[in-house]
């Protein structure tokens, strides 16, 4: 296994998608490449050049000095045995402590603390062999850290001449929202042509700088300063063999370069966010890269970039803006990715700009084409480098509306054709609901229910803040029109409906089982205050699929508040409990509300306190309805039974379906009413069918058609709701 060759076997990685910059820097660093792999290459090099690359490289995530790579290490014993053939006894030093890091696995080596514990093992045994004591272990800060990677049963077995991730330069201590690592950010700049950009002293502004990473590490290549300058320690100054001689060369070589890159450097640089911790963190981390002077921060949103006056010729706009990693960014950045491609094409014209996004649909959002694209992953993340280059505009033509527009007073984004014409619909919706709306006073409604077939989304409208749900599309649909009518339809909602980005709230509703529409979505805990009639309710937009109050259930619930005037009430899987306060405010005697979920009756009871509602009078129980009502006492004379279509809750004795459970449901229910009372039986089985059998045994009056208000009037289905009484 042992390599003869005076040069060294290095085998250097980095992050996906790198791998083709990493072999041309590795190159010019003066390495000679063997082979290009997925995440890394195979090098060889002198020991100036290792060092240099340790010193030097942007792009690398470890340098590793390869002492062997051997095949058929499927088992313990044949890596004990490969391992202890190496020359560790060449290398390490008496009395340094190790570590391992282990990567892949085999049929007999599954763990890689087992597999760490394996490649150990071999180098005691090459150490001992050698006379040499055997080294401690130290996980945490060892001298040396071995490299060991078994697939197929191929081992590659080093030393990392770091130490650690070269992604680690030492500057980034404050970090902003879901940070670049360095050395991506270093490949983006390159990938963007950033190098030759700042040898011709062009200007650079990232208008979301976040903490700053993009923005330091083109000013550390615009100044020639190596990215691991300020390092304090290397792991190959550790090493047996360290010529101390040689690495003080390079490291004053290094010095020199940067105090002369720092005066030289011909390009200015500049960095915008409307986070102030941001600016503060990248201002930070600026000062300890040693580059603060040839940085300028500010802060300030996007809806107000300009190329700053000192620029005085066209560069290079880049920036990793959010991708939406949580749905309910999706409103904010639609509107954000359309901002800043409207403020490019009216103040940038002649500019490049370099947008990395995990979300390239986003990306189109900007209006300008990219006319390359390069796939990277930001973690486990799929995500592309798209460059565009932004038209200047012809200084003989006369000035549009949007071109004379001040900063102050800059429209958004002009909407696309299907964003335009999807917020002519709810313009249309609105003003049909109008007149009903100024006569019922309702500031809560359902605006759109997927109207038109491509744009699949409910919107109700919660006073200033409108919530937005996406119906799963079916197979039939392809992904990428969908996604791309979504974002058209969330563009379009600010301006038909007057309200910002960040008061739209968006979820994507699939078709839920058991009680997955109760399943936690954040934990904003953002809830407000609503009013539907002389009720106050709490609804919460963010943090669950449903919002605590059920639009479609406005009628009933004022149907039970005209009913409850002296009534004992029951409220069977009352959820928030909001059929409770109308009934409570109707004039209810009392009230019992039941359900299972402890969420959802602590949010009744908060509803009941918003009302100044008695608690002793109106009490909430938590049990399963049905078997409540199976070992329960007493009677009621106004009953709301609103079961879930099916739930499989782990809490429940048995499933639910309520087609094939109403019966008995109705029955145990009735036995709980009095006589004269009433039942009101509601549920949203699309296609739910009353048994005959209820009709024969009792009273049933059908009262779907009178439980919608106009803005339900398109979905005569959503809720099917009956009026059952004792027979006389």
């Amino acid at each position: 296994m042992k390599d003869d060759n005076s040069l060294l076997s290095l085998y250097i990685t980095c992050p996906w998608g790198v791998e083709p910059l990493l072999a041309e820097e590795v190159a010019e660093l003066g390495a000679e490449i063997q082979k290009t792999t997925v995440a890394g290459l195979h090098a060889r090099a002198d020991l100036a050049t290792a060092y240099r690359l340790c010193l030097w490289s942007r792009l690398a995530n470890r340098v590793i000095l390869t002492l062997g790579r051997e095949s058929g290490c499927d088992t313990p014993e044949a890596i004990v045995t490969a391992v202890s053939q190496l020359p560790w006894a060449e290398k390490l030093r008496d009395g340094h402590t190790l570590a391992v890091d282990f990567h892949g696995q085999s049929a007999a080596i599954r763990h890689t603390r087992f597999g760490a514990q394996v490649i150990k093992d071999g180098v005691v045994e090459a150490l001992a062999a050698a006379g040499r004591p055997r080294p401690q272990v130290d996980l945490g800060q060892p001298d040396v850290r071995l490299y060991a990677n078994l697939h197929k049963g191929q081992l590659l077995v080093g030393i990392d001449l770091v130490g650690a991730s070269l992604h680690q330069r030492g500057y980034r201590r404050d970090v902003g929202h879901a940070p670049l690592k360095e050395n991506l950010a270093a490949a983006l700049l390159v990938r963007a042509g950033w190098p030759a950009r700042a040898k011709r002293g062009e200007p650079l502004v990232d208008p979301m700088c976040g903490a700053g990473t993009l923005l330091i590490e083109a000013a550390m290549m615009a100044a020639d300063i190596a990215p691991q300058l300020t390092r304090e320690r290397f792991a190959f100054e550790r090493l047996a063999d360290f010529d101390p001689a040689l690495w003080q060369t390079l490291a004053r070589e290094a010095k020199v370069r940067a105090d002369l890159g720092r005066r030289r450097a011909r390009s200015r640089l500049w960095g915008f966010d409307q986070s102030p911790q941001a600016i503060a963190a990248a201002r930070s981390n600026a000062m300890r890269a040693g580059i603060p002077a040839l940085i300028e921060l500010a802060g300030a949103a996007v809806k107000g970039l300009t190329p700053p006056a000192e620029a005085t010729m066209p560069g290079l706009v880049i920036t990793n803006p959010p991708y939406g990693e949580r749905l309910g960014e999706l409103p904010e950045l639609v509107a954000l990715y359309g901002d800043l491609g409207q403020r490019l094409k009216q103040h940038f014209g002649g500019w490049q700009l370099a947008l990395f996004t995990g979300n390239p649909d986003l990306g189109h959002r900007l209006g300008l084409r990219a006319h390359k694209q390069y796939a990277f992953k930001n973690g486990p993340l799929d995500c592309k480098l798209l460059l565009a280059d932004v038209a200047a505009r012809d200084p003989e033509a006369p000035a549009t509306a949007s071109t004379a527009q001040t900063p102050a007073t800059d429209a958004s984004a002009p909407l696309s054709e299907g964003a335009q014409m999807f917020a002519n619909r709810l313009q249309k919706n609105r003003k049909r609901l109008a007149k009903w709306l100024k006569q019922s006073g309702e500031r809560c409604y359902r605006l759109y229910d997927a109207d038109m077939p491509e744009y699949a989304l409910a919107i109700d409208v919660y006073g200033h803040r409108v919530h937005v749900q996406e119906y799963a599309a079916p197979r039939s649909v392809d992904a990428d029109k969908a996604q791309r009518r979504l974002l058209d339809a969330l563009s379009a909602i600010p301006a038909a409906l007057d309200v910002r980005p960040e008061q739209i709230h968006y979820k994507q509703r699939e078709r839920q089982s058991g009680k997955a529409q109760y399943r936690k979505q954040s934990d904003s805990g953002e809830r407000f205050v609503i009013e539907e009639g002389p009720a106050k309710l709490w609804v919460n937009l963010t943090d669950y699929l449903d919002t605590g109050l059920f639009l479609d259930h406005r009628p009933v619930r004022r149907l039970l508040r005209e009913r409850a005037a002296d009534k004992r009430f029951l409220n069977l899987f009352c959820y928030t409990g909001t059929a409770t306060v109308h009934a409570a405010l109707g004039g209810a005697s009392d009230s019992l509300s039941v359900d299972l979920s402890n969420t959802y009756l602590d949010w009744a009871r908060d509803n009941l306190a918003l009302n100044q509602l008695d608690p002793g009078r109106h009490r909430v129980v938590r049990d399963d309805c049905l078997r409540w009502l199976e070992t329960a006492g007493g009677s009621f004379d106004l009953i709301f039974l609103d079961p879930p279509t099916f739930s499989n809750s782990k809490k429940m004795a048995g499933t639910l379906d309520i087609q094939r459970d109403h019966v008995r449901l109705v029955e145990l229910a009735m036995a709980r009413l009095a006589p004269g009372g009433e039942l009101i039986f509601s549920n949203n089985q699309q296609r739910f069918k009353l048994d005959p059998a209820l009709s024969a045994r009792f009273a049933v009056t059908e009262i779907t058609a009178q439980t919608f208000d106009p803005d339900f009037s398109r979905r005569a289905n959503l809720h099917h709701c009956f009026s059952i009484r004792h027979r006389e």
